[in-house]
C-alpha cells in the first residue's frame, strides 16, 4: 500500500507544491532558531502553558526539530520524515499555546499553526517531489543503474 502511496504522489506532484514546501521548511527552520535565540521568552511560553515539568526536554527538543526538519524540508531530503516529526510539535502548539491566549485574541498565531500543521500533513502524504535533492539522487542511481545495464548487455 506505501508502495502504491508514493507511486501515485511521484506521478501527482506538481512542480510549484516545491515553493509551499520551501516556504514550510524556511518557517519551521526560522521559528527553531528565534527559540534558541530567546530562550527566556521560550521558557516564558513553556512555563506560562503548566509545562514547566518537561521543561528541559522541550527546551532541548523543539528547537533542533524544527531546525533539523525544516533544513530536510527544504532541500527535499527525508521529507516525510521530516514533516512527519513535526506534526506533534505543532499540535501541542495548537493546544496548549492557543488554549492559553485563547483564540480570539490578536496576538495568537493560531491561524499560522494550523497552516503549517496542514502544510506538514500535505508533505507528510505528498513527499518531497520532483525539484528536491531526493528526486535527484532517485534519478542519479537510475542513471548509473540503466549505464550498468546498458554495459552488461554490450559486453556479455
Amino acid at each position: 500500500m506505501l508502495a502504491k502511496l508514493r507511486e501515485w504522489t511521484d506521478s501527482h506532484n506538481p512542480k510549484w507544491l516545491a515553493l509551499f514546501r520551501v516556504a514550510l521548511g524556511a518557517i519551521l527552520l526560522l521559528r527553531g532558531v528565534a527559540f534558541l535565540n530567546e530562550p527566556e521568552k521560550f521558557r516564558t511560553l513553556i512555563v506560562d502553558n503548566n509545562l514547566s515539568e518537561y521543561q528541559d526536554i522541550l527546551m532541548m527538543t523543539i528547537p533542533w526539530v524544527h531546525i533539523g526538519g525544516g533544513f530536510l524540508i527544504i532541500i527535499g531530503l527525508f521529507t516525510r520524515f521530516a514533516a512527519f516529526i513535526q506534526v506533534p510539535v505543532i499540535i501541542g502548539a495548537i493546544i496548549f499555546v492557543t488554549s492559553k491566549r485563547g483564540l480570539y485574541k490578536a496576538e495568537t498565531d493560531l491561524s499560522l499553526s494550523i497552516i503549517i500543521l496542514m502544510l506538514a500533513l500535505v508533505f507528510v502524504v505528498e513527499g518531497s517531489g520532483p525539484l528536491s535533492l531526493a528526486n535527484y539522487f532517485k534519478e542519479e542511481q537510475e542513471y548509473e543503474k540503466s549505464e550498468e545495464e546498458a554495459e552488461a548487455k554490450a559486453n556479455p
